[in-house]
């Protein structure tokens, strides 16, 4: 592969950019309702777009407006020579809103990332579509529009080698906005769900960058001042194991060893990492607390199915309490709409988020996403109604399931406004709690801002909700039986807040 070296022709054509990070809607994903509890505007920085500016000529003028922390004002797309838009189907209603903005004011438009590289037909109106993965399509893109002869499309079938990936430019966003940090680790999954787009984007094998690039990335938070939060977003964290194990963590263990374990660490892994002591024992070392895991669902049909595999032929409540059980919190993925789903997929589903005592349990409806086997198998099959819905908790298909349809969003429904409602909610937390064994270490040391989280979390939950009787008792018998674990109960109970207020959008009240 070649990459292009921008630098040679920076001072030639100097440019201002401005990239922008579209809305999200209010979902379960975008913790809404619980930024306020911590003063935070968003949970997590554009890591596409920085990653890009970092990649732009370093003559080139760039700002960043994030839409998720602030406004877009008319001034900054009159400033700009290009609009840089990078988004996830999510945001695709924020995304033509955005665009047609853009266009009205004369703006030249180049977009990218995961909405626009699945679905770029739709977007014929935006003047670059730079596609798939940057270290490929940007640089060419950027040669030609020094030449003046820049193209409507770049896309590419090659996989870089990410190790040549740049340090994302941190220093155009306020960390003081966010809840977490992220970083990237790899790209790419060694499993091939029927409804995951990952490989589509990503690709089977799992890239990963050196364990020095990643202690660099890591490194330029900590002098930046960032202490917390980190999400690796890697769609599999553990695509790679053997790396992991004998250089990753060890690195990483020291590293935070040295630095005083400045970073509390999240991931998405895969649930086979339940059967991997060894490892589970690195990540705890190197301080992860978190590990984001796609359940899907608890009926095998279905998981034969889909194709989940490390899923299959597993006792599944036994695997999340594993995990809890070496200190790490298990937040999890379900799904209901399978053609192999049961009329009793409900009430197992629910049976199954409430004994296994994930309290994040972010349930959704099948949707079928452009470009996967899924996508495919219900376009043969004449399933299809429309494209592909930007809210997969909107209680809405845009395919024809095998089960009756009004049966679906009823059932989907009662799972909602059960395992968001304040009683089975709270069990969930006690049941956690009694499984939860975190790592022993220097337990951190309480600052202002945990004190005004805590304040502000009585004040609404313990004072104004009609669900305060449930706060006032979780947080009473953590005292009493897990005081270790009190501020997770706290945590818990601002998470609850906010589920329950997306939930009741679709459900309405939860009791």
């Amino acid at each position: 592969m070649t990459f292009f070296p921008i630098d040679l022709y920076a001072n030639e054509l100097n440019m201002r950019i401005l990239l922008v990070y579209p809305q999200y809607p209010d979902t379960f994903w975008g913790f809404k309702h619980a930024l306020k509890f911590i003063s935070k505007k968003a949970a997590y920085p554009p890591l596409g777009l920085l990653t890009v500016a970092a990649m732009l000529p370093k003559e080139w003028e760039r700002k960043l407006v994030d839409m998720n922390t602030g406004g877009l004002s008319d001034r900054d797309i009159k400033w700009a020579d290009y609009v840089f838009i990078s988004a996830m189907a999510i945001q695709k209603e924020s995304v033509r809103s955005l665009i047609k903005r853009c266009k009205g004011l004369g703006a030249k438009v180049v977009a990218g990332g995961p909405l626009f590289t699945t679905v770029y037909q739709e977007f014929d109106d935006v003047d670059h579509l730079v596609l798939n993965e940057a270290e490929i399509t940007l640089p060419p893109f950027l040669r030609d529009l020094k030449n003046g002869c820049a193209k409507h499309i770049y896309k590419s079938d090659e996989w870089p080698d990410i190790e040549t990936t740049a340090i994302p430019a941190w220093e155009l966003v306020d960390m003081k906005e966010y809840a977490s940090m992220s970083v990237q680790y790899s790209r790419g999954c060694p499993f091939d769900c029927e409804f995951c787009d990952i490989v589509v984007l990503n690709g089977h094998l799992p890239r990963t960058k050196s364990k020095d690039q990643l202690l660099r990335e890591l490194d330029t938070l900590y002098k930046r001042g960032w202490r917390g939060s980190v999400f690796i977003v890697d769609d599999n964290f553990i695509g790679n194991r053997r790396k992991l194990k004998v250089e990753i963590l060890p690195a990483l263990i020291d590293w935070m060893r040295e630095k005083k374990y400045p970073f509390s660490l999240v991931a998405q892994t895969s649930i086979n990492l339940s059967d991997d002591e060894e490892l589970v024992q690195l990540m705890t070392g190197a301080n992860f607390n978190t590990v984001f895991v796609g359940i899907e669902t608890p009926n095998e049909e279905s998981l034969a199915e889909c194709g989940k595999s490390p899923n299959r032929d597993r006792d599944l409540v036994a695997s999340v309490k594993r995990l809890q059980n070496c200190g790490l919190q298990v937040q999890a993925g379900f799904i209901v709409g399978f053609d192999n789903d049961p009329d009793t997929i409900f009430e197992n589903q629910i049976s199954f988020i409430q004994k296994s005592g994930i309290t994040t349990a972010m349930v959704s409806l099948l949707s079928a996403l452009p470009g996967t086997k899924l996508h495919g198998r219900l376009k043969r099959e004449n399933r299809l109604l429309r494209d592909f819905s930007e809210d997969n908790t909107e209680c809405s298909m845009n395919f024809v399931p095998r089960m009756k349809h009004e049966t679906l969003i009823k059932g989907y429904r009662r799972i909602l406004s059960t395992i968001y409602a304040p009683k089975q909610y709270h069990e969930r937390i006690r049941t956690f709690l009694k499984d939860y064994k975190p790592r022993q270490g220097k337990a951190s040391r309480p600052q202002f801002r945990h004190l005004m989280t805590l304040v502000k979390s009585m004040w609404l939950l313990g004072l104004k909700e009609k669900e305060r009787t449930y706060y006032w008792r979780l947080l009473i018998w953590t005292l009493l039986r897990h005081p270790r674990s009190f501020p997770i109960s706290v945590t818990f109970s601002i998470y609850g807040f906010h589920f329950r207020k997306v939930a009741e959008s679709y459900t309405g009240a939860l009791v």
